[in-house]
């Protein structure tokens, strides 16, 4: 049994602590300031495509438990430290989803978030793109609208598609499973196709962007005033690998709540267990956070890229099974 051993060598581990040195020096040299928030919290994520980890906390002086979340993103932490004052700032630790362990993922997971004060999400892109140069070398990359990338690949136009449509496309290519037959969500349709026909197209030798997605999948992203059908939400992808997710943040309170309440809402139909809402979090938001942009990305997934690694596990000491 040599389960003890870590699964990434000794050189890797110096490889690995090298990149994580040229991150903080990338974000010193712009004075973009590290910050640490909760890792355990009362609030958690409602999104239904995420799940994380909780624990129980006794007080001892009053008997009372509460439940307390492992966070799956410095997110809300970070928000309500700009809503504080804080001015741009970043995040380089640890996060938690309970998600299945394989090969480009571990339940816990090293995590780079960052906000830029006063960026649009077109500026923070750019901002990516310097950084992936410093760490990957990338010079050239790819840009694709999220309608344009689906059109491209799959001929299908994501803002103007029924369900039925989704599911002709789905048969014809031999993929429409019992459950996405009878899937009724339009978004759990375009994710799954766009995860099959398009991530497996694009990012192949240059790291590759996708913004403006669905305004059904904002998330926590500003829906488009030129274009209401889409958010200023972008990811990047490279290699197979889903390296990043950004958005322009929202900063409506009122607007977010609605948002994390139709997210319980959805899980209820779905027979998912409902999320408290971070209302701390939304506090934060009603004393108001700056203009922002923000992105979060996996470490891991990136040393995994920079090191010229294949699995997630040679990047990490003890990944989840032997942890």
């Amino acid at each position: 049994m040599n389960e003890w051993q870590s699964t990434m060598d000794w050189q890797t581990a110096k490889d690995r602590a090298a990149l994580l040195a040229k991150i903080r020096a990338f974000f010193y040299h712009l004075n973009v300031i590290e910050v640490e928030v909760p890792l355990l919290s009362k609030g958690t994520v409602t999104d239904v495509h995420l799940e994380g980890f909780s624990t129980s906390f006794d007080f001892s002086n009053s008997g009372k438990t509460e439940t307390y979340y492992l966070q799956t993103s410095p997110e809300f932490g970070m928000k309500r430290l700009l809503s504080n004052g804080y001015e741009s700032i970043y995040f380089l630790g640890k996060s938690f989803r309970h998600e299945s362990n394989g090969k480009v993922h571990n339940a816990e997971f090293t995590m780079l978030e960052w906000y830029r004060v006063g960026f649009d999400y077109r500026q923070l892109i750019e901002e990516i793109k310097s950084l992936l140069t410093d760490l990957l070398g990338s010079q050239s990359f790819e840009e694709y609208s999220y309608q344009t990338a689906f059109l491209t690949f799959t001929g299908i136009d994501p803002l103007e598609t029924t369900i039925e449509q989704l599911k002709s496309f789905l048969l014809e290519q031999n993929k429409l499973d019992d459950w996405l037959d009878k899937e009724t969500s339009i978004d759990t349709l375009l994710q799954f196709i766009f995860a099959e026909f398009v991530e497996t197209c694009i990012g192949k030798t240059h790291p590759c962007f996708v913004y403006d997605f669905p305004a059904s999948q904002a998330s926590l992203a500003q829906v488009s005033k030129q274009d209401e059908r889409v958010a200023h939400r972008f990811e990047c992808y490279f290699k197979g690998v889903e390296l990043a997710n950004g958005f322009q943040e929202l900063t409506d309170s009122f607007e977010q709540l609605q948002r994390f309440e139709h997210d319980n809402e959805m899980r209820n139909k779905l027979n998912l267990v409902k999320k408290p809402i971070d209302q701390r979090f939304i506090s934060a938001l009603e004393n108001g956070m700056p203009t922002c942009s923000g992105v979060a990305l996996g470490v891991d997934r990136l040393a995994m890229l920079a090191l010229n690694k294949n699995n997630i596990k040679q990047v990490l000491t003890f990944p989840f099974d032997r942890a």
